[in-house]
């Protein structure tokens, strides 16, 4: 198992984490199998269903055929669901919000903790509670210019804006710019039209097009 630390860093290399929920356990797996074939290796699958948990686990079976891929889980609120998915295998824990069991639940089992912060009191709460890497969410509402205004009150935390970073050199290149250390991407990358229509092809396209977006941006 890799180190908090590891993990970061691993998803920080890689600049874009791809996250994403479908109610198929099928259509996570193709998914995810997409993902990894275009070059990613730290994916963050959703909480946000009631299949999430069972879905999980057979994404954690798959992850076994997928060398040196990190399966982490978002959308985590409670120190109930934290439990459930670190029993499950996750990597590592990503939440929407400053929630002070679920950090103690990551730090309990060793794993990476995530928080969602809008604002500068729940960064600094969140690097109080040891959070080395935070979500700026929603990434849209805050804008390039909050990371400007924010980043040097908080040496040593790094932030991933999620939420509405778009797939362009403009946005993503703004982000970079502002001091940001990597990009969350859910629905502008894995878009509901790839999903019904389980369109892999294009999913690989534009992966392989997000991942040389943030190359270029950086």
């Amino acid at each position: 198992m890799q180190t908090k630390q590891q993990v970061q860093d691993s998803i920080v290399e890689q600049g874009v984490l791809p996250l994403y929920y479908n109610e198929s356990s099928e259509v996570s797996m193709a998914i995810n199998q997409t993902l990894y074939k275009a070059g990613i290796r730290a994916i963050e699958y959703t909480n946000r269903g009631p299949a999430a948990l069972d879905n999980f686990k057979a994404l954690k079976k798959q992850q076994l055929q997928l060398p040196g891929l990190l399966l982490g889980i978002g959308t985590v609120k409670s120190a109930d669901e934290a439990e459930q998915f670190a029993a499950a295998g996750a990597d590592f824990l990503i939440s929407p919000l400053v929630n002070h069991q679920v950090a103690a639940v990551a730090a309990k089992h060793g794993l990476l903790w995530i928080p969602g912060c809008m604002t500068p009191t729940e960064i600094y709460e969140a690097q109080e509670l040891g959070a080395k890497l935070v979500k700026l969410f929603p990434a849209n509402i805050l804008g390039h210019a909050f990371v400007s205004a924010v980043k040097e009150l908080f040496p040593g935390v790094q932030m991933m804006p999620t939420g509405g970073v778009e797939m362009s050199l403009e946005n993503i290149t703004g982000w970079f710019n502002a001091g940001v250390s990597a990009v969350g991407m859910g629905s502008k990358l894995i878009t509901k039209s790839i999903l019904d229509n389980k369109a892999y092809d294009q999913l690989y396209t534009e992966t392989l097009r997000a991942l040389q977006l943030v190359k270029s941006a950086r």
